[in-house]
């Protein structure tokens, strides 16, 4: 069985097309057709049902397709290696990016690397801090930015500390809250929010402050990323809990620092077992200027 075999089968299987896969794999069709039959003979399974118009996986094709998938990160892994061992990174470096990183400037990061690093790939790939985590757990992802309550607490995740800040309270340039210098979260009592859906890491660090201070809260309104949250906050038809940076100025929104508020801990993760060369290679990086003072202490806007 030979990788390129393996290689073809996973494209077929994820273009759902042999012409499309061929295309992928740069070779003419039939060439691709006929490697895969050969694999197929040596087998003794189908590894995929055809017809005129549908191309899709057997269940032995299913089966076939994790291990083969492995088989083919497995290989190209060992040739990233044996280049970084020549001093050449390359590879490909997929980042998880949470919609509020304020600790990490990513732009800058990514410039530098690609000029030290041209050969890699890279994907950035949004979402939030639970899912990138479970990501990198299992090999899927090698670098994320975190924005948590706490700490990173998964086996096989590496992270440091990038900065811990207070969140502050965002209202509309309108509202009545607007001229205040500080707020305590009992001032916010009667508010309707707009936060990150419940049970997202995004939103737990609210709800613990909220809970902790005995201040009840209520989020009428739900969005999964910070443009949508500032939009809904603009048209004062509630407030929100987010990092000052996040917020621009002059554009009909004011942060009010919260003394009594909630803190989040912004994490740089990534695989704690066995790195690949462009993961090592972006950690070292994105520690040279990039990143505020890891552990950087939350103050209290009150002067407490």
């Amino acid at each position: 069985m030979e990788l390129q075999q393996m290689r073809y089968v996973v494209a077929v299987a994820e273009e759902r097309s042999f012409t499309r896969a061929a295309e992928r794999c740069f070779v003419v069709q039939s060439s691709l057709s006929h490697q895969i039959k050969a694999l197929e003979r040596e087998l003794g399974v189908e590894l995929f049902a055809r017809s005129s118009r549908r191309v899709e996986p057997t269940a032995a094709g299913e089966a076939f397709l994790p291990a083969a998938r492995a088989s083919l990160e497995a290989a190209e892994r060992a040739v990233d290696d044996a280049a970084a061992a020549t001093g050449r990174v390359r590879g490909t470096l997929t980042i998880g990016m949470i919609p509020t990183v304020t600790a990490l400037d990513v732009p800058e990061a990514l410039r530098r690397f690609r000029q030290a690093h041209p050969d890699v790939r890279v994907r950035l790939r949004g979402g939030g801090s639970d899912g990138f985590i479970a990501a990198i757990g299992r090999g899927e992802m090698d670098v994320a930015v975190l924005g948590l309550a706490g700490d990173v607490d998964q086996a096989g995740v590496a992270s440091r500390v990038l900065a811990r800040e207070r969140l502050a309270a965002v209202v509309s340039a309108e509202h009545r809250l607007a001229p205040r210098r500080r707020l305590r979260l009992s001032d916010l009592a009667e508010e309707i929010f707009v936060d990150f859906p419940a049970g997202t890491p995004g939103r737990a660090q609210s709800d613990i402050a909220f809970a902790a201070a005995g201040v009840r809260r209520e989020v009428m309104l739900e969005a999964v990323d910070a443009p949508t949250i500032l939009d809904l906050v603009r048209a004062d038809l509630a407030v929100a809990l987010l990092p000052p940076a996040v917020v621009p100025e002059g554009e009909g929104l004011v942060a009010v620092p919260v003394a009594d508020g909630p803190t989040r801990t912004e994490h740089l993760a990534w695989s704690g077992f066995n790195p690949s060369p462009a993961t090592r290679a972006f950690l070292a990086m994105a520690g040279e200027g990039s990143a505020r003072v890891a552990g950087e202490p939350v103050t209290d806007p009150s002067g407490r």
